[in-house]
């Protein structure tokens, strides 16, 4: 069954470890540009072809990972850099006024699809992958925030917060180290599916040219460029679109046994406890027999 139960995670991590390790060391191994040759052909020294304007495949890949990966870890980061202490302001203040001026301006944000604000932003400002990563967390903290604080509302409401006010803790070591643990499965949960959606998110930016160079080396941006020659050319198009979609499910398989085995040792340690505490039923002593029951087994012994 532990077996059976660690599975998930070790294969989130392979899956996920192809496209990070890509992304992360994949420039070095690039090397320099080599000529260019015809458009969307296979052989000829190239691994996987090459394609619209001729350019390698396989080196095109060792370097569009950072502009789709590290901009998505760096957006998800900065989203719950952000929403986890305004969550966490907002479950535990006992000020309404203070809670609604927490809350209500994220409201306005979350009303504005998120595509189309960061087109419009981009179409001003012409965004880097640095500016993609922020207004990438831009639109998501309002959604982070908001689960946050759903999640922390019912342990900032147990009687040990309480306590801990009482005892004069400090607001960071009630707010981390009590209700964030207690609800740290849920952050978990929702990071795993925040990933997905930035990943989306970013990829859908970079398809349309926001945060990229025109030319540059992107897995989203050479869907797009090479999808006229999937059928001539198919790696040009399937090895990018893989490696997004194995990140995004590595990442999910990554955090489902984490939560699974948070799970696990909570009822692991529930189950002990039960037992510790199980009280020990004492010996029952049989009493003295009644008269008449007596009476009636002397006779059966004569």
């Amino acid at each position: 069954m532990k077996r059976a139960a660690r599975w998930p995670g070790r294969a989130g991590l392979l899956i996920a470890a192809v496209p990070l390790l890509l992304a992360l060391l994949g420039p070095l191994f690039a090397g320099d540009a080599g000529p260019r040759t015809a458009s969307f052909t296979l052989g000829g020294g190239h691994w996987l072809g090459t394609d619209f304007v001729g350019r390698d495949v396989w080196r095109q890949i060792l370097l569009g990972g950072q502009s789709v990966v590290l901009v998505a870890l760096a957006a998800t980061a900065l989203a719950y850099a952000v929403a986890v202490p305004l969550g966490l302001a907002a479950a535990l203040t006992h000020r309404a006024w203070l809670e609604e001026l927490l809350m209500r301006p994220l409201d306005v944000l979350l009303a504005v699809p998120s595509l189309l604000l960061i087109l419009l932003v981009a179409a001003v400002f012409a965004p880097g992958a640095a500016g993609l990563a922020l207004l990438v967390a831009l639109v998501n903290i309002p959604d982070a925030a908001r689960i946050v604080r759903a999640a922390a509302s019912e342990a900032a409401a147990r009687p040990a917060v309480e306590a801990l006010r009482m005892q004069g803790e400090t607001w960071w070591r009630t707010a981390v180290g009590y209700v964030g643990r207690s609800a740290l499965r849920t952050f978990a949960a929702d990071a795993g599916v925040r990933l997905t959606g930035v990943l989306y998110l970013v990829a859908t930016a970079a398809f349309l040219g926001v945060g990229v160079e025109p030319d540059a080396a992107d897995w989203a941006g050479m869907v797009d460029r090479n999808r006229t020659g999937l059928f001539v050319q198919p790696w040009a198009v399937v090895v990018p679109a893989l490696l997004i979609v194995a990140l995004s499910m590595g990442g999910n398989l990554l955090f489902d046994a984490l939560l699974e085995g948070e799970g696990r040792k909570g009822r692991e340690g529930g189950e002990r406890l039960k037992y510790l505490k199980r009280p020990k039923r004492p010996r029952s002593r049989p009493g003295p027999l009644p008269p008449s029951v007596r009476r009636h087994t002397e006779e059966g012994r004569r």
